[in-house]
C-alpha cells in the first residue's frame, strides 16, 4: 500500500495531474524552474502544453511567464499566431546562494541529454 494519498484530478488545461493530499509531497524544484526547463526544451510551446506538462493551470503558467520576462529570463518573439520562448542563459540566478550561476547552467545540469543549451 502507498504512503501516499494521491487522487486524480483535471487542471484547467484538461490535462489529467496527480495531486497528493501528503504533506512530505514536494519536489526539489519550484514551478517557475519546471517552466524554464520545459521552454528550453520546446521553446514554442503553448502556456496549455506547458501548464499540463508541468501540472498547474494554465493561467499559473502565464503568470510565471511574465514573472519570468520582467526578470529578464525570458524574451518573447511573436511568430504568426503562436509565441517563441528564449531564454536568457547568462542572466544570473535570484537567490543569494545560487547568484554566482546563470540560468544557462541550471538548464545545463537539468538538462542531462544537454541538447536544448549550448
Amino acid at each position: 500500500m502507498s504512503r501516499y494519498c494521491y487522487h486524480d484530478t483535471t487542471n484547467a488545461t484538461g490535462y489529467m495531474i496527480k495531486q497528493s493530499t501528503k504533506a512530505e509531497d514536494w519536489t526539489f524544484f519550484s514551478n517557475n524552474a519546471h517552466v524554464l526547463v520545459c521552454l528550453s526544451r520546446a521553446p514554442q510551446a503553448t502556456t496549455r502544453e506547458i501548464a499540463g506538462q508541468v501540472g498547474i493551470t494554465e493561467r499559473a503558467a502565464q503568470r510565471i511567464i511574465k514573472r519570468l520576462m520582467d526578470a529578464n529570463v525570458l524574451r518573447i518573439e511573436k511568430i504568426g499566431r503562436r509565441n517563441r520562448y528564449e531564454l536568457n542563459l547568462d542572466q544570473q540566478l535570484r537567490h543569494p546562494l545560487e547568484s554566482h550561476r546563470t540560468i544557462g547552467e541550471f538548464i545545463r545540469l537539468i538538462d542531462s541529454q544537454g541538447k536544448t543549451v549550448k
